[in-house]
């Protein structure tokens, strides 16, 4: 696939420095049909052919009800990339927009397609769930918690549920976005526009335009936000001496 060394360097690297891959793991990759998780998924299938650790790999998707969802084009991408694929279908679509009618509907969506895939995860006999969180949302979600919370606080880069006993994972946390969406184009990804009402009017896209406009003033501004999260320890994160692939990223934004 085209620039999948790329993508393979970031994977790897947020892969090594946290070590979330251990022999005999079974690892379900989250696939929402957007341009991250496929792009994680491309790059967990390469990865499998000769990292040292061996793990097993599948796919899941949960499916939200909406009407007329198709997944056949991902199913495709997964017998290609021979990785088992896995459909949960669910009606949480009725139950927000319908039953429910929430108006800011975002979180609780959140939390129902996480105890889905969780749920599911389990059931299949993964032991280890791998998201396609990436270096941009790092920092937008330390904001998001600045801006709406008034605290410090990030995602983890590895998490342990004890109610489920499953590890999640985000081996993209060193990823640009805008790598992400390179390589998903070039390699011409079966990419999903989501259905979802909501989509595209959220808090996330209103901070992901404050960052874009604050970094026309301030270049690199990214990269400063990410090195203090590593800094301060923030929710597990931790600083790494070689970090080439974001000075790499610094250096582009010096450049644009």
């Amino acid at each position: 696939m085209e620039n999948i060394k790329r993508i393979l360097s970031y994977v790897r690297r947020g892969v090594d420095d946290y070590q979330m891959i251990d022999d005999g793991d079974k690892i379900a990759v989250g696939v929402s049909a957007g341009k991250d998780s496929l792009t994680l998924l491309c790059a967990l299938a390469e990865l499998r052919r000769f990292y040292p650790k061996k793990f097993e790999l599948s796919a899941i998707t949960v499916d939200m009800g909406f009407e007329g969802s198709d997944f056949s084009s991902i199913k495709k991408l997964c017998a290609e990339l021979d990785v088992p694929y896995h459909i949960i279908p669910t009606q949480i679509s009725t139950v927000i927009f319908d039953v429910r009618k929430e108006k800011n509907p975002c979180s609780l969506c959140a939390k129902m397609r996480r105890g889905a895939l969780y749920g599911a995860a389990r059931e299949l006999g993964f032991n280890k769930v791998a998201l396609g969180h990436h270096f941009d949302d790092v920092v937008e979600t330390f904001m998001l918690n600045l801006f709406f919370e008034g605290r410090l606080g990030c995602f983890q880069p590895v998490t342990y549920l004890s109610n489920t006993e499953i590890t999640l994972i985000r081996p993209m946390l060193y990823m640009p976005e805008k790598d992400i969406r390179y390589f998903a184009s070039k390699a011409n990804l079966p990419v999903v526009k989501s259905p979802c009402p909501a989509d595209g009017n959220t808090e996330r896209e209103e901070m992901k335009k404050l960052l874009a406009t604050l970094e026309k003033e301030n270049k690199g501004l990214r990269y400063r936000i990410f090195g203090a999260i590593q800094r301060g320890g923030i929710d597990g994160f931790k600083e790494i001496s070689k970090m080439q692939g974001l000075k790499a990223y610094a250096d582009d934004c010096e450049e644009n």
